[in-house]
């Protein structure tokens, strides 16, 4: 995706500065954002569009998360096609959800023995993964596809799911399997709205159920239409109905020809997922999970919601005096990440010039040094620190020589100077050559 994302600074903001932070992810194209509240975390569950793709050619899920809906770290792939040996392609739109001290994976896949698609779920002792087959074959299978899933105040689980029909079952207690036939839902237009001119779909429902409840209303959200499609919703006094249709909750504003929604709560906002095309390269197969930040109606209703490049607030700022992840970011450009030896992501594939943006970091009364978990096969390079923009002041220059690997690490550091208060902090990577310069693991200043 390097050579797509050169020009996404101009192609943004015309100065050389991207001071937008919506697509939330730069270096892979992601889709389907799946959100999940847990331990005072957002996570962010997507499937993974490959660059160039000319069909939904996805072989595996990712993560990412935040505290403060602003700078997301990225986590290795949690699950993959190869998690499920019944299974042949089609690493589509999923939902975790966690239960009974584990973490369950609900996602659409190709069945190899009957070429359909059917519902796998994978399992994990933690939210991040790596998650395993949880069953040995599918939990169901009716052709159709997205999968959301819900629990009840009451305990009872809801599993959703559905293109072009909805469905939904009810799980049982250890969340693999079901009770009672498979469920359809009568598509009426009094539940999902009419659909204009296509009598072989009646109403607005057309796939990506999110299913959840407030107060004591229940919520489903929808991909509708199609194509292109919008985001529309219903509620309900129930975890199955009636639904009453409510509207349209995001239009069509271009870019991708399908969309895929996802709400929750989180502090005192609540906040919406979808994708969009809006990278370069980016549209119909090459989708990017943004996020956008909105408060109820006093009735509950959901006000009409805009695409933006902005993105949320940043509820918090970030901590320098404590070791961050380099994979932890609000925007970047060149970069990569990879699996590291130390554990977890590193940064890698760094050229000169690119950049890492992290949102709001709070120097307080100031920072005196630097440090930086680095390796390099290569010559090395350097990495400069930036206040507020990616050619703003400099407060330290760090130098990176040759560690003898890419993963042979070494923790390098550097003074720093008028670094106080909050600003936007820019790592900009400076070295000679057209080769990789070193790989970045983790930072912290003191």
């Amino acid at each position: 995706m390097r050579g797509l994302l050169l020009c996404l600074v101009t192609f943004l903001n015309g100065a050389g500065l991207a001071r937008a932070d919506n697509p939330i992810v730069q270096d892979i194209y992601t889709a389907d954002p799946a959100p999940l509240v847990y331990d005072n975390r957002v996570y962010i569950f997507t499937g993974h569009d490959q660059d160039g793709s000319t069909y939904y050619n996805m072989t595996e899920w990712r993560v990412f998360s935040s505290i403060d809906m602003a700078n997301w770290q990225h986590h290795p792939s949690p699950m993959s096609l190869e998690t499920f040996p019944w299974a042949s392609n089609n690493a589509w739109a999923g939902q975790v959800i966690p239960r009974n001290n584990k973490f369950y994976f609900y996602v659409p896949v190709t069945n190899s023995a009957t070429g359909g698609m059917a519902i796998g779920v994978g399992v994990s002792d933690t939210i991040i993964g790596p998650y395993e087959d949880a069953i040995g074959g599918p939990l169901l299978e009716n052709a159709e596809i997205d999968p959301t899933v819900f629990i009840d105040d009451d305990g009872q689980a809801y599993l959703y799911w559905g293109n072009p029909n909805l469905w939904y079952v009810t799980l049982n207690e250890h969340m693999i399997s079901y009770s009672g036939n498979l469920t359809q839902v009568e598509l009426t237009d009094e539940g999902f709205g009419t659909r204009l001119n296509n009598p072989d779909r009646p109403t607005t429902y057309e796939e990506a159920p999110w299913l959840y409840k407030r107060d004591n209303l229940y919520y489903m959200v929808y991909a509708a239409n199609c194509c292109p499609e919008d985001i529309r919703y219903s509620t309900g006094p129930s975890a199955t109905g009636p639904w009453t249709y409510s509207g349209v909750l995001m239009a069509f504003d271009g870019g991708s020809f399908t969309n895929h929604p996802g709400v929750v709560e989180y502090g005192d906002l609540s906040y919406f997922m979808y994708h969009n095309g809006a990278l370069p390269g980016g549209g119909g197969y090459t989708r990017s999970v943004a996020v956008e930040s909105f408060e109820y109606n006093s009735d509950g209703t959901i006000p009409e919601l805009n695409m933006t490049a902005d993105g949320p607030a940043q509820v918090v700022t970030l901590d320098p005096y404590v070791v961050q992840e380099a994979e932890t970011m609000a925007w970047s450009e060149g970069i990569e990440t990879q699996e590291c030896s130390e554990g977890g992501l590193n940064i890698g594939y760094i050229n000169n010039e690119d950049y890492i943006k992290v949102k709001g970091v709070a120097f307080g009364d100031g920072a005196v040094s630097f440090n930086a978990r680095v390796a390099s096969a290569g010559n090395g390079g350097n990495i400069e620190l930036h206040l507020d923009t990616v050619d703003g002041p400099l407060i330290g220059n760090c130098t990176i020589v040759g560690t003898g690997g890419w993963q042979a690490w070494t923790t390098v550091g550097c003074p720093v100077s008028q670094a106080t208060g909050t600003h936007d902090l820019f790592f900009r990577f400076i070295g000679a050559g057209t080769d990789s310069l070193f790989n970045f693991n983790w930072w912290q200043f003191e």
